[in-house]
């Protein structure tokens, strides 16, 4: 890696290209002391008002991060390729995509590379969700292909989105023979692996990134947690640690140390999982699956009572209060129950049974947002592969379970939970509280 201070003297002695934009972002983003040392430099440059200050200044506020500013800078500085690119870079990042394309455009005007301009505007329209236009933009682009491993990236991007997993694949895996290194497909290809549980292959994809010197902190953290899942706690902690040496600071990575030491001392009982599994799949039972009578039934219905764990949610006084619904009823309830060893209202008295119906709102919005996959909260990879374990499969059954259900699955740790309560909130909506 060259030295910041080297890259920072050339940045701003004369106009940068984009070669040393390039080199410049990756050594500012390598260390938290060189990120700040741009930072100063950037910052210091800030008041100067010359179309080609505005240029230096434009793109130096677009690599620490700060978008709006560059995009404001970047309008006032001078003409040229290295302009347009990134301040279309800026715009895609504050969701103008109109303008960025049109930004784009104008970078051809002083002899961008056409293929970069054209995967860029790709990248654009895919971001903003057109991904008709996107595929129409590749799609101009045929000549391409078998040739150019970003436009077989950008081809499973589009794949991606449309929820064509296999073809997305096939994508990545083609640009890798194009493009060995080319570290984006690695790592959409380390995701994929990941979320259907090729761990080794995510491993990887993860390993050849770091081994190509373009790794990231997301590579180390996500290469962490496939170290931890395996019982790899000092790999895990090896790969933590490569963050926090650049990164002291870094909230994720803190949490993520916390949560490996956790995992050491942390004692799995295999045999009281089993047990919680199978009891599960028996509170899990439909009441459809057993022969009751048509009144019994239809009551339980309508009373959103729909499993044998329902059951044990609620008591006989309750049932018995229901329109209809009498001591027969009551009767046939108890044998079903008796044959599996359960009793009504049991969950009340024992909280470990955490599956305690909470009332339906009353919204038809809110209903709505209930019965969403919980795929629409947008999780990590971790939070995704619990939460599968303890087959939440909606908002609903994620609001309905509590903190300590979450934390009793193996490998999910305080990070995870942090995150899952920031999502919920984000919605309005909170696990379930047994206080």
């Amino acid at each position: 890696m060259e030295p910041m201070s080297e890259l920072g003297k050339d940045f701003f002695s004369a106009q940068p290209s984009l070669e040393l934009i390039k080199r410049v972002t990756r050594s500012a983003h390598s260390n938290a002391v060189d990120l700040h040392k741009f930072t100063d430099d950037v910052l210091a440059h800030l008041d100067k008002s010359s179309p080609d200050d505005l240029l230096k200044v434009g793109i130096g506020l677009y690599i620490i991060g700060r978008v709006a500013e560059a995009v404001e800078k970047l309008q006032g500085a001078k003409d040229c390729q290295e302009k347009y690119m990134i301040l279309g870079f800026a715009q895609r990042a504050c969701g103008h995509y109109e303008e960025a394309l049109a930004s784009l455009q104008k970078s051809l005007s002083f002899k961008a590379d056409a293929l970069v301009v054209a995967m860029e505007k790709v990248a654009t329209l895919i971001k903003a969700k057109d991904l008709d236009g996107a595929q129409q933009a590749l799609d101009a682009c045929s000549n391409y292909n078998g040739v150019s491993a970003e436009y077989h990236y950008q081809q499973a991007q589009i794949k991606e989105a449309q929820g064509l997993h296999a073809d997305a694949v096939k994508h990545l895996r083609k640009a890798l023979t194009l493009a060995p290194d080319h570290a984006d497909a690695l790592f959409m290809l380390a995701l994929r692996a990941d979320l259907v549980g090729n761990d080794d292959e995510a491993i990887g994809y993860y390993k050849q990134i770091i081994a190509s010197g373009r790794s990231s902190v997301n590579v180390w953290l996500n290469l962490s947690i496939l170290y931890e899942d395996h019982g790899d706690y000092d790999k895990a902690s090896t790969c933590i640690e490569a963050v926090l040496s650049a990164f002291p600071s870094h909230p994720r990575a803190l949490l993520f140390r916390k949560d490996i030491n956790s995992s050491k001392t942390m004692y799995f009982d295999e045999e009281r999982e089993k047990k919680l599994s199978r009891k599960n799949q028996i509170l899990e039972t439909p009441i459809s699956d057993f022969e009751l009578s048509v009144r019994s039934r239809n009551c339980l219905k309508k009373m959103s009572i729909l499993t044998l764990g329902d059951l044990l949610n609620i008591s006989e006084a309750e049932l018995l209060s229901y329109k209809n619904f009498g001591e027969t009823s009551l009767r046939e309830i108890k044998a079903i129950l008796d044959t599996k060893g359960l009793g009504l209202g049991m969950a009340l008295d024992d909280k470990h049974f955490a599956k305690k119906a909470v009332p339906e709102p009353t919204h038809e919005e809110d209903q709505g947002l209930l019965s969403k996959p919980v795929d629409d909260l947008q999780l990590s990879v971790r939070a995704r592969k619990c939460i599968q374990k303890l087959n939440i499969r909606t908002i609903g059954d994620m609001t309905r379970t509590t903190e300590a259900e979450l934390l009793g699955c193996k490998n999910f740790g305080v990070t995870s939970l942090t995150e899952i309560n920031k999502a919920l909130g984000n919605i309005g909506l909170s696990l379930r509280n047994l206080d």
